[in-house]
């Protein structure tokens, strides 16, 4: 039988199943105050589907901006925005985040442009180079989100 091509950037049906597990192990560990991942912060970002309506979590990796303010980069493996992203910017009013010792926080996302979007890249990159690597080798320019508590 032949293998069903896919659009490149597009995971297959075992990376698909990985990353599931991954996110599932990912999920237990921040719950259980181990929020770190690859030397980077990790919350749990909870959204809904923006077809579906489900409930959705997703550990992304964070930067601290200020007291009360994260940044995420949606980097989506570097061919395109991850499902988060979209469902973020489609239902921005449902997000709540979990981070380690302070349970559930509503928070309102903003997707930065311009010198703002500069400034957090400079955290991003400064905290951890191999980001902006990663960026570098990307035809498009990652969306950067900033989350704050509502």
């Amino acid at each position: 039988m032949a293998e069903k091509k896919r659009k490149p950037g597009t995971p297959g049906p075992f990376s698909r199943w990985m990353q599931k597990k991954m996110n599932a192990r990912m999920i237990r560990k921040v719950r259980k105050g181990k929020a770190t991942f690859m030397g980077m912060n990790v919350l749990i970002l909870n959204t809904v589907g923006r077809r579906s309506g489900e409930p959705r979590q997703t550990p992304v990796a964070w930067f601290g901006d200020g007291e009360d303010s994260w940044l995420c980069i949606a980097s989506g493996g570097g061919s395109q925005n991850p499902d988060w992203y979209a469902n973020l910017m489609a239902h921005p009013e449902k997000a709540t985040i979990e981070l380690p010792g302070r349970g559930t926080v509503p928070v309102t996302p903003h997707t930065l442009e311009g010198s703002e979007r500069e400034d957090a890249w400079k955290i991003i990159s400064t905290a951890q180079p191999r980001i902006a690597k990663y960026q570098s080798k990307s035809d498009r320019v990652y969306p950067i989100v900033r989350l704050t508590p509502r």
